[in-house]
């Protein structure tokens, strides 16, 4: 009989650990998703009827808008991120010196333990109807009540997350990719900015990629930004499962919710992935 590898058992007390807090508890939900909601039953064990119910009702339009918003502001919050962290990653990359680097990434890691309500209320009391920029927002009359506003001020909450994330990512993109390539697409005739859009960019793709998706993957799942943020009338997923898990004990759809919103992530990543294989390619 052939003894296992010590490697292999060396991956053991990882296995059980993950199998006990990611894959039951995950098993778990899957088969509440799948039982009836009875008023005052929370869990599984005592045996409710099953039904598909939980994930049929979320064809409804209001719960299409939800999906909808969430994943729409998610989206523009991690390309603007994206837009903006770029830069600045492949400036500390390439012309900062070892020293100036290093403080630079040490400032980004120490803005990613800075509370979150911190932040959330800092941009409530900037943009704010009593905000410090309120005078200059009525000077041009802009509505600090409409939706567009409030979807806005969402997004630049989510962007306080998204950036600094986004520009440590791409650092270690830009560190790998050997500068000579684009000084030699600028030897032959072509100027910076085509020497970055056509050499940079795509050999930095993946970096890019992994920067969006991280970003994705926060902002979808953002809980606090929406709720005091959207000041009641945006909310993303997150809010409603909270509130079918808390306010009215809706376990099984609150699980539905849940399960869905992982497909839909999942089925988000793949098709990027994809998108960025076919990109690798051509």
């Amino acid at each position: 009989m052939r003894r296992p590898k010590p490697q292999i058992l060396l991956l053991l007390p990882a296995a059980a650990v993950f199998l006990l807090f990611l894959v039951l508890p995950l098993l778990i939900v899957i088969e509440e998703s799948f039982r009836t909601f009875t008023p005052g039953r929370i869990g599984a064990l005592v045996g409710a009827p099953l039904t598909i119910r939980n994930y049929t009702e979320f064809f409804a339009t209001v719960y299409v808008r939800y999906f909808a918003q969430t994943y729409v502001l998610s989206f523009f919050a991690s390309v603007i991120a994206i837009i903006v962290a770029f830069p600045v990653a492949y400036y500390i990359a390439r012309n900062a010196s070892t020293s100036v680097r290093k403080i630079w990434i040490s400032a980004l890691i120490g803005l990613m333990f800075l509370s979150s309500l911190v932040r959330i209320y800092a941009i409530q009391l900037t943009f704010g109807s009593v905000g410090i920029l309120s005078p200059f927002m009525s000077f041009f009359g802009i509505n600090m009540n409409g939706s567009i506003y409030i979807n806005i001020v969402i997004i630049v909450g989510l962007l306080h997350y998204a950036i600094p994330m986004s520009i440590l990512i791409m650092i270690g993109a830009i560190l790998a990719l050997d500068p000579r390539l684009t000084e030699a697409a600028q030897s032959l005739g072509a100027s910076a900015v085509e020497a970055h859009l056509s050499v940079t960019i795509p050999l930095c793709i993946k970096g890019i990629v992994s920067a969006f998706l991280v970003s994705m993957t926060f902002a979808v799942s953002a809980f606090a930004i929406p709720w005091i943020l959207g000041r009641g009338r945006v909310q993303f997923i997150s809010n409603i499962i909270y509130s079918r898990f808390s306010e009215v004990s809706n376990y099984p759809s609150g699980a539905a919710i849940s399960i869905i919103m992982m497909i839909l992530s999942l089925l988000l990543i793949f098709i990027i992935s994809r998108l960025t294989t076919v990109l690798d390619r051509t």
